[in-house]
């Protein structure tokens, strides 16, 4: 079993930028799978970026790319997501979710797909 606690959101204007982090307790942390989610007020819980255990594999969703950025630590045992050129539209709760696997490069999309989940954190873009 893994926790997750996201940390980083925040209140950022139009066109700044934040590093959302989700620190896992455990020893397995090599062994998940991770994504980060994002889910605005009256709409669908939605992907932004997957990572394979090993860290080679990301997708991100197309309305992402080139915006958001994925990366994790297994020193650590945190992933991050770097967010630039921020957006109102941009502003949701921003959860990261684990899926324990044994392939080293499978990414999953699907929030059905994972195991365990962050309690989120708020990101507020003001125009």
């Amino acid at each position: 079993q893994v926790q997750l606690v996201e940390s980083g959101g925040g209140l950022v204007q139009a066109g700044g930028s934040l590093r959302l982090s989700c620190a896992a307790s455990g020893r397995t942390f090599s062994t998940y799978a991770m994504g980060w989610f994002r889910q605005a007020p009256g709409k669908e819980r939605e992907l932004v970026v997957a990572i394979s255990r090993g860290g080679g594999n990301t997708y991100y969703a197309d309305s992402m790319r080139g915006q958001f950025t994925i990366s994790r630590d297994s020193a650590k045992n945190t992933v991050y997501l770097q967010m630039n050129s921020l957006k109102p539209e941009d502003t949701a709760v921003y959860y990261c979710a684990a899926k324990s696997t044994v392939t080293f490069g499978a990414i999953f999309t699907a929030p059905n797909q994972y195991d365990y989940w962050g309690q989120g954190t708020q990101v507020t873009v003001s125009s």
